[in-house]
């Protein structure tokens, strides 16, 4: 069975909406559902952002399921200026941000046009142009919190691993919100938190958090409508 792990609930959402025969699964994380996609039954989790949660995701589904494959999916962010916001980014290679760690990945089976590039994973929201353009020097296309703690626990545990992303902020764009001031002890974000860090410049801070709320719709759809014609191999 395939599992496909996102950093939050809002990143399953697209491909939930293609799921048939929806069952909510009492795992102890913040989301977890076994469905049928495509034709093929699957595991969707999500417990939080970053390396650490995102393996822990997928140790807890192995304890409880029969998984043969791991697929990281959700929002990254693009390094390469050609990537735009909507656009499907196929890992071929997922590295650790000190450069120690390196993850071959497969693609899954689609006749859907996607992009193919290195993701580079860090522990933090990458919030800046500036930042974005020095891990572009690396040669990665795009960054995220979590993909290289899934490939890592794949690899461990004898699993396949692919990683799917949606580009939600292209390399030009900086953000705003200070996002990694939301993030409690555990990592996870605080919605309170976020929202309190808008209202302290309503007037910059509120209009952004609704232009960021509908970008994170729109794009965790195109991903479901991706990953919805896709054969995801096991």
């Amino acid at each position: 069975m395939v599992l496909l792990v996102a950093a939050e609930g809002r990143e399953l959402a697209g491909v939930l909406r293609h799921c048939v025969c929806r069952e909510r699964l009492r795992w102890g994380l913040a989301a977890a559902w076994r469905a049928v996609l495509n034709g093929q039954t699957v595991l969707l989790a999500a417990d939080g952002p970053g390396r650490i949660l995102a393996a822990g995701v997928v140790r807890t589904a192995c304890q409880r399921e029969r998984v043969r494959g791991a697929i990281s999916i959700g929002w990254c962010g693009a390094l390469d200026a050609e990537l735009a916001p909507g656009e499907i980014l196929v890992a071929w290679r997922v590295e650790t941000e000190d450069g120690t760690e390196f993850y071959a990945g497969t693609a899954p089976r689609t006749e859907r046009p996607f992009r193919a590039g290195v993701l580079v994973t860090v522990d933090r929201v990458v919030s800046t142009a500036q930042e974005k353009a020095g891990l572009r020097e690396r040669g990665a296309a795009a960054v995220d919190m979590e993909a290289a703690g899934v490939a890592a626990e794949a690899a461990r545990l004898g699993l396949g691993f692919s990683c799917v992303r949606v580009v939600l902020d292209a390399a030009g764009e900086n953000l705003g919100l200070d996002l990694n001031a939301a993030r409690g002890e555990n990592g996870r974000f605080s919605r309170r938190k976020i929202l309190a860090g808008a209202l302290k410049r309503p007037w910059r801070g509120v209009p952004e958090l609704a232009r960021w709320a509908w970008r994170v719709r729109v794009t965790a759809r195109l991903l479901g409508d991706f990953l919805a014609e896709c054969q995801l191999a096991d």
